[in-house]
């Protein structure tokens, strides 16, 4: 990737737009069900067309074209473009749109520098369009954050989820090759959970687990979830290993160190862990 430095590159010096008045800016963030558009972005697409698309109540894109940015969470105070779509027709609760071929080169490439801090999200390009500079160009599209090593793992459950949910290569390559013991941790409230993965099963389907039930059919996280809801977790849950080891590993070493972990940090008195 090309990193900006010295002089500061506006948007416009690398999309060459005219006529800003025909365009809405959409500055998208995280919607009401917690969903953030990014993850929408790496795991599908098409439901990122969507975020551009849907309209509840009002015409909020009533110009002729959208640009779209999307909070990139892994570095805050940053933008990924998203695209230039045209909005080909108008319906009852959507639009019909397509994404203007001329840009798509840089949809997902350019990171973007972008102090927005007021509550509206789809917004007039003129009155923005200058305060728009790029912060990096990646090489290729941006696919999600890259696998950095086991000891680098410190994420939490909004992290991984869009990792998890795309079956993102590095990540699963390196994690569904071991075992080992794994850390989850409440930062809201400091407790824990140990749990294992062994059998034919690494750490990358044991974690998938909790990606599709949350609780991962832990007795304590299933009351948790039912009381706090699925946010709660998104926003607290942290995952880290604190073990790993090769395939060959007996079942039974994993459980004993399993064990080990779950007396040493307390977590049957003090954490998550029932037995």
């Amino acid at each position: 990737m090309a990193k900006i430095n010295d002089n500061e590159i506006k948007i416009t010096d690398i999309l060459h737009l005219e006529e800003y008045e025909k365009y809405k800016l959409h500055a998208a963030t995280v919607n009401q069900d917690g969903w953030r558009p990014l993850d929408a972005f790496l795991e599908n697409i098409e439901d990122w067309f969507g975020w551009n698309s849907y309209y509840p109540n009002r015409d909020d894109f009533n110009r002729d074209y959208i640009f779209s940015i999307m909070e990139f969470y892994p570095k805050p105070g940053t933008w990924l473009f998203g695209g230039i779509f045209k909005v080909i027709d108008r319906k009852n609760n959507s639009y019909l749109i397509e994404e203007i071929s001329k840009y798509q080169n840089f949809t997902g490439r350019l990171l973007l520098n972008f102090d927005h801090k007021e509550r509206a999200r789809r917004i007039k390009m003129e009155n923005y369009i200058d305060k728009i500079s790029v912060n990096q160009i990646f090489e290729f599209r941006y696919s999600g954050e890259m696998f950095q090593g086991f000891e680098s793992i410190n994420h939490i459950f909004l992290d991984l989820e869009p990792i998890f949910k795309i079956n993102k290569s590095d990540w699963k390559y390196a994690l569904d090759k071991v075992k080992g013991i794994y850390l989850l941790t409440d930062i809201e409230t400091g407790k824990s959970y140990v749990g294992s993965a062994y059998g034919n099963n690494g750490i990358w389907a044991r974690w998938s687990e909790y990606f599709d039930s949350f609780h991962g059919k832990n007795e304590q996280l299933i009351t948790l979830l039912n009381e706090k809801g699925k946010n709660y977790f998104r926003e607290n849950i942290k995952f880290s290993l604190l073990e790993i080891y090769g395939m060959n590993i007996s079942d039974e070493a994993i459980i004993k160190r399993e064990n080990y972990w779950k007396n040493k940090l307390m977590t049957k008195k003090h954490g998550y862990n029932s037995n």
